[in-house]
């Protein structure tokens, strides 16, 4: 039912008129089901628009901003436009490589992905966006050692033109067990030890919470052990990727709440697919959730 503001107004007043303490109670309850809870404004909520592919970019902006979010996330330029119209940003741009399989671990690659970044970079810088994603690629028979060595190669001839506009890369950290089989980059010491021989602020890890406690678990410790190296964070239910409540494995709020405990100020991105009729009513339950 769509309930005016008026209406929702009037019902408030019936709550401080209210004698009864249950019954305050309960129509506070009702208030906030009716208006929305209002965020603490100490996380920077963000979601990733390939978990609702069906809603057109223009509608889910005007949600997003209903909701409280801040940002729609990998979005490519040209979608940028739309999300500056709705006063969002991209805490996490896509736009340039050859996507998860085909990534910096492969040098025959290299000139291809760093004149693609070498396009996107300044366009992102441009638009206010601050950071990039980029990927690995698939092991294919090789070792994560020469691996590892091959995408510091690449990286590294990449530094400049990142750090002369002030835009991070971030390779995203994904679980090769469930979702992306031979994906190199799927423990955080690996990406780690990466960052440190790319010797660059501009070079960082998207650590995704979904994906490391899949391969690793021990989330909240590796976290704080390594917080210097990580730009980004996303979420998503264990098992299933779905909605991120008490039918899955991890706790959230205290993720979140160790998140910001080692002074992290940036994005934290929803990127669970939801399984309730109301797509967006769960997207309002996870930003609910992480709202520490």
């Amino acid at each position: 039912m769509d309930i005016s503001r008026r209406n929702a107004l009037k019902k408030i007043g019936a709550v401080v008129g209210s004698s009864s303490l249950v019954g305050w109670l309960g129509s506070v309850k009702e208030t906030e089901d009716i208006l929305g809870k209002e965020l603490k404004g100490k996380v920077n909520h963000s979601v990733c628009k390939w978990c609702y592919d069906e809603i057109p970019l223009d509608e889910f902006c005007k949600a997003a901003k209903e909701i409280g979010l801040k940002s729609v996330e990998l979005v490519g330029p040209d979608g940028w436009p739309t999300l500056k119209k709705h006063g969002l940003t991209c805490a996490m741009p896509w736009g340039a490589g050859k996507g998860i399989t085909e990534g910096f671990n492969n040098p025959d690659l290299h000139d291809e992905l760093i004149a693609s970044y070498e396009e996107v970079i300044p366009q992102a810088a441009e638009a206010g966006l601050d950071k990039i994603i980029c990927f690995s690629g698939n092991r294919n028979g090789m070792d994560d050692q020469v691996g590892l060595e091959n995408c510091a190669e690449g990286l590294k001839r990449l530094m400049p033109t990142a750090e002369k506009h002030g835009v991070t890369v971030c390779m995203e950290l994904l679980n090769s067990k469930v979702d992306h089989p031979d994906y190199m980059c799927d423990h955080t010491n690996w990406g780690v030890d990466l960052c440190k021989r790319v010797g660059s602020d501009r070079f960082k890890l998207l650590y995704d919470i979904y994906h490391m406690q899949i391969m690793e678990g021990d989330v909240i410790r590796t976290i704080r052990e390594n917080h210097q190296y990580i730009a980004h964070y996303h979420t998503g239910g264990v098992p299933g990727r779905n909605e991120i409540d008490e039918t899955q494995e991890l706790y959230y709020p205290a993720i979140v709440k160790a998140i910001l405990d080692t002074g992290y100020t940036g994005f934290i991105g929803q990127e669970f697919i939801p399984t309730w009729d109301d797509e967006l009513e769960a997207l309002k339950q996870g930003v609910e959730i992480c709202d520490v």
